[in-house]
């Protein structure tokens, strides 16, 4: 798929097709897919076509301007509180896939891109001839758009169009459904953007999943943020990392508080050496070392 997605780690089994159907779904739609739901105070009134730009091919991850215009008009359907996290359009599918009802192409979406359709619902908020226009609100707002079109050019039946999501953080608790992202908190509690601080569990496909990784600086999950590494079983290869993973150790003078918080883990820096970063735990302080290993 041509979907700009800022997210790693590896890809789920692919669900059944959507002709499939199984238990608690019609049409293989999963029953919580799509819900009634409120019109929001302001519903998106622009087109539901808009031509996009081009798959990105440029270095890294694309920014937020490159990832609006590959998302099209599910880009401009989006009310975030920050820049938009990622979106994009479809490529081909074959000739006797897509869906045959508007529901069904959306479920499509996650087929196609080898992932489970999420848990929350969607919300149809316009409909016009062989477009709906499918949203995720959050306190009215739009947080997650996605336009299924039908019978276009080598996309036959009802499927994706494009899509586009806000910030993981910007959607409610019960909605982090992914188990990839892990939402830190600020000491106020309110949640703080994966594109400020991410970390999650390393892949299993390396055998890293003993090890856990946080990423911080801007841009942190667009592959411009500096990243870190727990790892006590030595999963990771020694030269990867900038010093050894200490599970014991003591804060350094310099070191701050940044005040992000996960569960009952504090995360500290030093700003004279980014070279490590310290999170404070009931049991103590751990040395988390910069880390440049990736997994393909």
């Amino acid at each position: 798929m041509s979907f700009g997605r800022r997210v790693g780690g590896a890809a789920l089994a692919l669900v059944a097709g959507v002709a499939a159907g199984c238990g608690g779904e019609s049409g293989g739609v999963p029953a919580s897919l799509v819900v009634e739901g409120e019109a929001p105070a302001a519903p998106y009134d622009g087109p539901l076509y808009v031509p996009t730009a081009p798959e990105w091919e440029g270095e890294g991850e694309p920014g937020p301007e490159e990832m609006r215009a590959m998302a099209g008009a599910a880009g401009r359907a989006l009310e975030c509180d920050g820049d938009i996290y990622l979106g994009g359009r479809s490529d081909p599918w074959p000739s006797d896939d897509g869906g045959a009802t508007p529901e069904e192409g959306l479920a499509w979406h996650w087929s196609i891109n080898g992932e489970e359709p999420p848990p929350y619902g969607f919300r149809v908020e316009r409909e016009e001839k062989n477009r709906v226009l499918f949203s995720h609100d959050v306190d009215g707002r739009t947080k997650e758009a996605v336009i299924v079109a039908k019978d276009r050019e080598d996309r036959p039946g009802w499927g994706p169009e494009t899509t586009a999501q806000c910030d993981p953080a910007e959607f409610e608790p019960a909605d982090d459904a992914d188990g990839f992202h892990e939402i830190w908190t600020d000491e106020q509690g309110n949640r703080v953007p994966v594109t400020r601080v991410s970390s999650n569990r390393g892949p299993e496909h390396c055998d890293w999943q003993s090890a856990h990784f946080l990423t911080l600086g801007e841009d942190a999950h667009g592959g411009r943020g500096t990243t870190y590494v727990r790892d006590p079983k030595g999963v990771l290869p020694e030269q990867a990392l900038a010093a050894p993973y200490d599970g014991d150790a003591e804060l350094p003078e310099g070191a701050r508080d940044t005040g992000y918080r996960l569960d009952d883990w504090r995360l500290w820096v030093d700003d004279e050496d980014d070279s490590r970063v310290y999170v404070r735990t009931p049991d103590g302080t751990e040395l988390w070392p910069r880390t440049d290993a990736g997994c393909a």
